[in-house]
């Protein structure tokens, strides 16, 4: 059942780790995906098929950039968007963020482990800009009260290109995600970036349906912006 929410639901830091009793994380999600919940996603999302619909998605969705040389993913989990790139733009640079230790382990086997940042989006400040800024299937799973944040973090890493593949909703909900609750929201992530930052404008957008009987995703919009 989907719940609607608010754009922001208002906790203080202090509040927030007396709900949820965290010490090192300021939401509960980030805890969750950091522990074993995500560690156990990184061993279910990998395998050929997989790499052969990620690359066929970034073939579609980056069809209209030009000049990538580039790139950082925000979330990159053990690297298969990477992956998938690599095999796109050869000489492509690639950095990552990821917070769960484990996955950032299974990361170095895709780029160097000095371009991992294994750490939280909400504790990464990025001090230089790539071509192209990355964030695939994460911001669904990103506590509503920090989206700003991540939108901020999103728009200062970005040189040129922005793009955002998530689960779209016109209007902010939740809804139960393998059996937790607040763990998975939907809403028109890519729209409010582009209120936030109008120096951000759309390039491309997309859909890509999970009974697609080639390459399917798991029913991802995707927008391709550009900052002018």
């Amino acid at each position: 059942m989907k719940k609607k929410i608010g754009k922001e639901q208002k906790y203080s830091t202090k509040q927030f780790k007396e709900k949820f009793k965290m010490a090192n994380y300021k939401t509960e999600q980030e805890e969750f995906w950091a522990g074993a919940f995500g560690t156990a996603y990184a061993s279910r999302n990998q395998g050929e098929d997989l790499l052969a619909s990620n690359l066929n998605f970034f073939v579609k969705t980056l069809s209209q950039a030009r000049g990538i040389k580039n790139c950082i993913e925000f979330g990159a989990n053990i690297g298969m968007n990477l992956r998938s790139l690599k095999l796109l733009y050869p000489r492509l640079e690639m950095y990552a963020i990821e917070i769960n230790k484990e996955a950032a382990k299974g990361l170095t086997s895709v780029i160097p482990e000095k371009l991992i940042y294994n750490q939280s989006l909400l504790d990464f400040v990025a001090d230089r800009v790539w071509d192209l800024v990355l964030i695939k299937g994460v911001l669904i799973h990103i506590n509503p009260n920090v989206l700003s944040q991540v939108y901020e973090k999103l728009y200062n890493a970005c040189g040129r290109y922005l793009l955002v593949a998530e689960y779209y909703n016109s209007s902010p909900v939740e809804i139960p995600y393998r059996g937790h609750n607040d763990r998975l929201f939907k809403r028109d992530f890519a729209g409010e970036i582009m209120d936030k930052y109008p120096t951000l404008q759309i390039v491309d957008y997309g859909f890509i349906y999970r009974s697609d009987p080639n390459f399917p995703q798991d029913d991802i919009t995707w927008f391709l912006m550009e900052k002018k």
